[in-house]
């Protein structure tokens, strides 16, 4: 299988547009005790060296990653699906002053909640 292949595959069980910021680095699957699940799979991402686009007339310059952040996400097959989510760190000079900053992630991540909007979208729907 190709990589493009690959890609697209993965990108049906991803949250849409997360392969556009970030990398996938690893994934690994170990057993766990759960009423409906055998196995928890991580999925480990690493966001892209590309700069928020709200600063790219800025300059600028990578800063490093910030602690990994896990977001649950849709479970697929007999497996619990996190995913492992390592941001970049951006030294951005605005105003003659540098700021650190990161991209936001409202657009994957439900507010105020450690899971994708998606699945979050879906237990609210089937919540009722």
């Amino acid at each position: 299988m190709n990589k493009g292949t690959e890609l697209s595959l993965l990108s049906l069980i991803l949250p849409e547009g997360i392969l556009e910021y970030f990398d996938i680095v690893g994934f690994d699957k170990k057993p766990i005790k759960h009423v409906l699940y055998e196995n928890r799979l991580t999925i480990y991402l690493e966001e892209k060296k590309q700069i928020p686009s709200k600063y790219k007339d800025c300059k600028y310059k990578a800063s490093g990653f910030m602690e990994p952040r896990i977001i649950e996400d849709y479970p697929v097959r007999d497996n619990l699906l996190s995913l492992n989510l390592k941001r970049r760190r951006w030294d951005v000079l605005l105003d003659e002053k540098w700021i650190k900053v990161s991209r936001e992630w409202d657009e994957f991540i439900a507010q105020g909640t450690r899971i994708s909007k998606e699945f979050a979208a879906f237990l609210k729907e089937i919540d009722g």
